[in-house]
């Protein structure tokens, strides 16, 4: 049997979160190629070696806090997006505080120290839990809907 699904009108700040995220994404590569160009890491290399480069940590915490925030997108978008069909303001919600705790998180790494990156940062995690509460309850849902 199908289910029919109706896209409630607060999606629209699920949608604003998304885009919110991409623009951050977009800041954070452009530090990466400030970072780059300072200390002289160049392309195609991802990291710099350390013992060809006495800033080589500094970069490469850059381009880690960057990388990182890369790995876990696809998480991010996927528990965003459809937890938010059925929860949008909550997904919106944690998805903005997801954001703004990944900045912190890539601000903290980017100092070169990488143990800054869970002061604040570290509560993106949290988020990123609620979201998949809401995702799973989604899920769950549906499966009832079929079941009932």
């Amino acid at each position: 049997m199908a289910v029919t699904l109706d896209i409630p009108s607060e999606y629209g700040y699920v949608v604003v979160v998304l885009v919110l995220y991409m623009f951050f994404n977009l800041w954070m590569s452009f530090q990466v190629g400030k970072a780059r160009k300072k200390y002289k890491v160049f392309y195609p290399a991802l990291y710099a070696v350390e013992s060809e480069n006495k800033d080589a940590k500094l970069f490469n915490c850059v381009q880690r806090g960057h990388q990182n925030s890369l790995e876990m997108m696809p998480v991010f978008f996927a528990t965003l997006l459809v937890g938010g069909l059925q929860y949008p303001l909550i997904a919106a919600g944690l998805g903005a505080f997801y954001t703004v705790a990944r900045f912190f998180y890539f601000k903290g790494y980017s100092s070169g120290v990488p143990e800054n990156r869970l002061k604040i940062g570290g509560l993106n995690f949290v988020a990123l839990f609620g979201l998949k509460i809401l995702t799973g309850a989604f899920g769950i849902s549906l499966i009832l809907r079929e079941v009932l």
